[in-house]
């Protein structure tokens, strides 16, 4: 289901609040992670300061471009097939999803309401089908 022009503008700008935290939250997200699913941990490199970053940026990225996801074919066929290089298999997925929710409840605070939870949640669900169909992950 596509999101709402609503849910874009409220994804937007918790990200943008989220920016100007994104060191200490790429970090809180793989510790959500890897406690949520600790089989996971081998399959990240030991700078998971660094890891996070890259997560963050790319996630930012997307997010500019959340009413317009086609723009990004390339990229979301390029994340999957790297994933899948590295053993993600798409049940990884629902555990980084809810890794992401606790990292915004955590960083947002009271501002991560109901409503923006179901935004972001809408908006993950359908970029990580994208990844996962556009790089043939099982």
């Amino acid at each position: 289901m596509p999101l709402s022009a609503q849910q874009s503008v409220m994804i937007r700008e918790s990200f943008a609040l989220l920016r100007e935290r994104l060191e200490p939250a790429s970090i809180y997200f793989y510790e959500a992670l890897f406690a949520r699913d600790p089989s996971l941990r081998s399959m990240f490199r030991d700078d998971l300061a660094g890891q996070g970053m890259k997560f963050m940026t790319t996630l930012g990225m997307v997010i500019e471009n959340i009413d317009h996801p086609e723009k990004l074919g390339d990229r979301f066929e390029e994340l999957g097939k790297g994933h899948a290089l590295i053993g993600v298999k798409a049940a990884h997925f629902a555990p980084m999803g809810e890794a992401l929710i606790d990292t915004l409840r955590n960083e947002l605070g009271e501002s991560f309401t109901g409503e923006l939870e179901v935004a972001w949640r809408a908006a993950y669900e359908e970029l990580s089908a994208r990844v996962i169909r556009r790089g043939n992950i099982d």
